[in-house]
């Protein structure tokens, strides 16, 4: 099985290894996996100094339609040279990325296979640029919603925020969402097409991003994804309890993809 790793802007390739370690370890031997460098350079991404040294990087430089459709024909690139693969496995804006080109694959070229057979997305959302792009509708309350947990991740997620309260920084969030269910989340944004393949979603509810997460797993497959809520916040725990879950998805996404 080969599986393709995008990280999350503002880390890297090697980062992303160290932020999987915990359940990566949990997996069958014989699992292959591509751990990609974005090309662009980047700062560190909120509070990533405090653990890891540069570089840095970031899929693409500006959230533009023309941006992520670049970043995209560069990781279609990269497959076309490196693969096939079977899954990818994306944090962040490695999530943007990965769905992203799904969704352009799907519009474009169905009558080839898609880049890789399964997905599992990490605390990610998808591009509202590229949905409102492709005709989906997104609602002025996910739009102002969208904005402030981009400014509320930045503070929690924050050097300052992390030395002060580590994990407790995760707090105070409920109001972003304004306790909505992940089914009324995920009716926030009308679909006229759904992401095909298996996809799993992995989100945690002390999440700034959280809706974002839930937003993605809503633009799915509902017959063909899995969630799991880690309840955290912007981040991977490495408890043996999320290690083990997340383990199982992952072979639940390969089975389901039709991986041997």
């Amino acid at each position: 099985m080969k599986v393709l790793c995008l990280h999350g802007k503002g880390t890297s390739g090697s980062i992303f290894r160290s932020q999987i370690s915990s359940f990566r370890g949990k997996l069958p031997e014989g699992v292959e996996f591509d751990f990609l460098d974005g090309p662009f350079n980047s700062n560190a991404a909120a509070g990533i100094d405090l653990f890891y040294d540069p570089p840095y990087y970031s899929w693409y430089e500006n959230d533009s339609i023309d941006d992520i459709r670049g970043a995209c024909e560069r990781l279609n690139e990269y497959i076309a040279e490196n693969g096939p693969y079977d899954l990818a496995l994306m944090f962040s804006q490695g999530c943007v990325l990965g769905s992203s080109a799904l969704l352009f694959h799907q519009e474009e070229t169905p009558h080839l296979p898609p880049p890789f057979k399964a997905a599992i997305f990490v605390c990610g959302g998808p591009s509202t640029t590229v949905l409102e792009e492709m005709g989906f509708h997104i609602s002025a309350e996910a739009r102002e919603r969208d904005a402030a947990s981009r400014k509320a991740l930045a503070l929690q997620a924050g050097s300052s925020a992390v030395l002060a309260r580590g994990s407790d920084r995760w707090t105070g969030l409920e109001s972003l969402n304004n306790g909505l269910s992940e089914d009324q989340l995920q009716e926030e944004i009308t679909c006229p097409y759904r992401v095909a393949i298996p996809t799993v979603h992995i989100y945690g509810s002390k999440d700034p991003r959280y809706a974002s997460g839930v937003h993605l797993s809503g633009i799915c497959d509902p017959a063909k994804r899995r969630s799991f809520n880690h309840g955290g916040g912007h981040e991977i725990p490495r408890t043996a309890f999320v290690s083990n879950s997340i383990a199982g998805l992952f072979r639940w996404a390969s089975e389901q993809g039709g991986v041997q």
